[in-house]
This record gives structure tokens, sequence and C-alpha cells, in this order.
């Protein structure tokens, strides 16, 4: 098993948020026919767990390692430390792509004084992937997250939008993570995530894991310093190659 140390550093991080399902409603659901082929080929957690309700605390602990004390879905503006700044003292870049429509709560990015200018329109998602920041969150709109819209429109979205950077990002140094902000209230908040890209061990993973957990990951990737909750997770070390996957032929 890998240690810290030995954490691959992706030439980028894309992570995609969809919303409002538990795992059991995902995994093997004939109506998410891409996020399950992204599942096979991927390293999937079976134990894998928002940490609120409702949703905007989960973004919020995503990006700053904090729910900042919030229980709604309320308008709020922080002056704490967030990915975004961590990356940028650092040397490395963020952007938070959000589809036309999405609300302010599920962008966290909105409600941060340190990240006010890292927000782009999904539009704007690079089509060169070598051109992508080093971290992104991408944020469908309510329509497109299964939110409001169904299970198989969100699928579709997700291979619309993200099917080409994830065939490429497995041939590359780099990783796609999908996840949800939470569950729909039935599993004790347990969500789907799924891990695919070039430095991932395809398989089905044990460990527990947070919104927390996954943004320890990324901090220990870049050797950033941790954030609020974060500090106290361990990073995800078992299910990255020991060697670079081979290109296929």
């Amino acid at each position: 098993m890998a240690g810290e140390a030995d954490l691959p550093r992706p030439d980028h991080v894309v992570v995609v948020i969809l919303e409002n399902h538990s795992s059991a409603e995902i995994l093997d659901n004939a109506e998410a026919p891409f996020l399950n082929k992204l599942a096979a080929g991927g390293a999937v957690f079976n134990r894998s767990f928002a940490v609120s309700h409702p949703s905007e605390p989960n973004y919020f602990a995503l990006f700053t390692g904090s729910t900042q004390g919030v229980t709604d879905d309320g308008r709020y503006s922080f002056s704490v430390p967030t990915l975004a700044g961590a990356l940028r003292a650092a040397g490395k870049s963020f952007v938070g792509y959000a589809e036309h429509g999405s609300p302010r709560k599920h962008n966290p990015w909105e409600s941060f004084a340190e990240s006010q200018a890292v927000a782009a329109d999904m539009t704007a998602f690079p089509r060169d992937f070598s051109q992508l920041p080093t971290v992104s969150f991408v944020v469908p709109n309510e329509d497109n997250d299964m939110h409001d819209g169904s299970v198989a429109r969100a699928d579709s979205w997700l291979q619309r939008h993200l099917g080409a950077y994830a065939a490429w990002c497995a041939r590359n140094g780099s990783l796609l993570i999908v996840t949800f902000d939470e569950d729909d209230r039935s599993q004790k908040n347990q969500v789907a995530t799924v891990f695919v890209g070039g430095p991932v061990l395809p398989g089905s993973y044990d460990q527990r894991i947070s919104h927390y957990t996954l943004l320890r990951t990324i901090e220990a990737m870049y050797g950033l310093p941790p954030l609020g909750e974060s500090r106290h997770e361990q990073p995800i070390t078992a299910v990255w190659r020991t060697a670079p996957a081979s290109p296929p032929e």
C-alpha cells in the first residue's frame, strides 16, 4: 500500500459534484450507464459519505474543510481560507466551472472572499484538456445534476461534457472524481464516489471516506496545508498505481 509520500501529483484534477442521490440509487443503476462505465474502469468507494444536509454545507466542506456552521442553503459570505487560495499560494490554479443556472448554494467559491475570481461558465471548460487548471470543480445546473432532472438526464450530461476528459485522463497523468453532495436522506448520507484516471488502480475499496477525505487527498497531492476538518483525515493512498499506467496499444 502506498504511503502519503507516494501519492500521485496529477497534472489536472476535475471534481464533478452531482446531487441528492444515495450510492444505492446510482451504482448498478441501468439509468446511469456512463457513470457505471466509469465505475467499472475506476476506483469505487463502497463507504463514501457526505457530511451534512442540506446541499450547501457539503459544498463548503469540499472547498474549505468546514461547513462553516451552515445548516441551510442560505446566502453567505466568509473570509476564511479555501482550496482555491491554498492552490494559488502554492503556485497552482483552481477554477470553478458552473453550468448556467447553477445556484449559488452549489457554487461554493461565490461565498468566500478569497475565491471571487475563480468562477467560469461551463462553456469555458477547455477542449484542450492540457489547458485545464490544476484543480477544478464542475457543477451542472439543477436540471442536469439529478436535483430536479432524472438520473438518466444527468448521466447523459456527464457523458457529453466529461466523457472526452475521462478517456483522456485515463491515458494521462490526470484524475476525474465524480461524487455527490448528499444522499436522498435514506442511506445515512452514503453517496457514490468514483475515481478515474491514469494514476488510478481500478477496483472496489472499503476505506471509509467523506468530503473531508477527498479534500485532504487533493491537499496532500500538492503539498498544501490541510484546511479545517480535513486535517483530521488521512489521504486516500490505496487506490494508486505504483507506476504510471501504460498507454493502450
